[in-house]
């Protein structure tokens, strides 16, 4: 047994210095659970009762070296599950919902500190990997334990024109093989009994936990409380036209007498994704998204004749088993939830917020005999214990978001993006404009 005496003054400063970082991030973490830690840490540096460095005494140099990796691999992904957890993590733009003001083949760093990071749901997971082990396709996390919401300080709140990470909230059930569109619009689609007995088409049927849903990108344009519309693509809140983002596209049909060439293309920034060539009677008909920029442009094109806005779709949107009418172009009015407010629960307000109290919130919801039963209690209002917000792409015909998928409950909020460290044309030659330069290592503008 170690006398504290015998304990040299520099392993007193190393422990004194790692205690002070525990109990700090203890405190932020409000959780008094973790301080028995603190009993580790006074053996690492101080007691040393279980030999934690007791490989470095080995006589066989070959064990010392392989036990050396292994303690800096160790050390690495402990450090770096951390950091993923509490500062900041990395993520690539995979679709285009939001261009042009993020484009695919963007890597962001994203700031958890910026709204507060939560506390995992699902603490023993692989550092890194959002759901799924690429390769092998098994589960990077552990079920067991699952801890509730909870989220520590932070920099600040989610603020409307804020680009958000968070996780998809239509995510909590997934049909592994079928996993666009979301399990619910599969639903409406098949029916519930041919997902899960059809596993060759939509494959097994699974439950992931809030932060393993997968991660997706838009800016908020609903805060909790507001009442949002949205009439001929213009979104409006609380009555009052919201200013749209300053890149924000529509889809356009553009009538041509001739051919656009890839000079032009590149001037209206369209990507090669996003042109699609109609059957015009006479001349090509495009079909693609555009900023105001580039419409004006597309109409200065010597062939072009004519540019106008795609029509409407008029499909069914959220909420996908209650038929409201609404569609892409024209949607709402629809009250975002906010925490503490109460609503009357009426078939209507049923139709639209259901999800939010079954899923988001967890409760039992029943209608017998003309009645609504909560948990199995008779109610005929419900207040809420979460925020809500409502996200759009800047893309907006070719973004799908809320109008798809409902409301994002606080819980789901990641971080948010505030670095492009690297930008990536898919379209182009690593010597042809492959690297966009003049994104690398700029902000996100929100």
């Amino acid at each position: 047994m170690i006398k504290l005496k015998e304990i040299p003054e520099k392993q007193w400063i190393k422990f004194g210095i790692w205690a002070l970082i525990y109990i700090l991030f203890t405190l932020w973490m409000q959780n008094a659970w973790l301080l028995p830690g603190l009993i580790v840490l006074a053996d690492i540096f101080l007691t040393k009762v279980i030999p934690w460095g007791g490989w470095k005494k080995s006589g066989n140099p070959s064990v010392r070296h392989a036990l050396e990796w292994v303690d800096d691999i160790l050390f690495a992904l402990i450090a770096v599950y951390f950091i993923n957890l509490f500062v900041f993590q990395n993520y690539q733009i995979p679709s285009s919902s939001l261009e042009k003001s993020l484009l695919v083949g963007d890597y962001l760093f994203v700031s958890k500190l910026s709204y507060g990071p939560r506390v995992p749901n699902t603490p023993l997971s692989f550092p890194l990997v959002q759901n799924t082990f690429p390769v092998i396709d098994t589960k990077s996390y552990s079920d067991w334990p699952e801890w509730g919401y909870k989220r520590v300080a932070g920099l600040g709140k989610v603020k409307r024109n804020d680009i958000v990470v968070f996780n998809f909230p239509a995510g909590d059930t997934v049909a592994l093989k079928v996993q666009n569109p979301d399990y619910y619009t599969l639903i409406a689609m098949y029916g519930r009994e041919t997902i899960l007995l059809d596993k060759g088409a939509f494959g097994d049927v699974i439950y992931r936990p809030v932060d393993k849903r997968e991660n997706y990108v838009k800016r908020c344009i609903g805060m909790p409380g507001d009442t949002l519309q949205i009439v001929d693509n213009q979104v409006y809140i609380d009555g009052v036209a919201a200013k749209n983002p300053e890149k924000m596209q529509l889809n356009y049909i553009v009538e041509t007498d001739g051919v656009i060439t890839e000079e032009q293309f590149r001037l209206m920034n369209v990507s090669k994704e996003d042109r699609e060539l109609g059957s015009g009677q006479h001349n090509p008909v495009y079909r693609f998204p555009l900023t105001q920029k580039g419409k004006e442009i597309a109409e200065r094109l010597p062939a072009v004749k004519k540019v106008f806005v795609e029509p409407d779709s008029g499909s069914d949107m959220y909420p996908v088993d209650y038929h409201t009418g609404w569609s892409r172009d024209n949607y709402g009015p629809l009250w975002i939830p906010r925490k503490g407010a109460a609503i009357e629960l009426t078939e209507h307000n049923i139709g639209l917020y259901s999800r939010c109290i079954r899923n988001y919130e967890n409760n039992t919801l029943e209608r017998k005999d003309g009645k609504v039963f909560i948990n199995g209690k008779e109610a005929e209002t419900y207040t809420f214990r979460y925020d809500y917000y409502w996200m759009m792409g800047d893309n907006r015909h070719k973004s799908a978001d809320s109008r798809s998928w409902g409301f994002v409950p606080e819980d789901h909020i990641v971080g948010k993006p505030i670095l492009i460290w690297l930008s990536l044309d898919k379209d182009r030659g690593w010597f042809d404009g492959k690297i966009r330069w003049n994104r690398l290592f700029t902000t996100v503008h929100n």
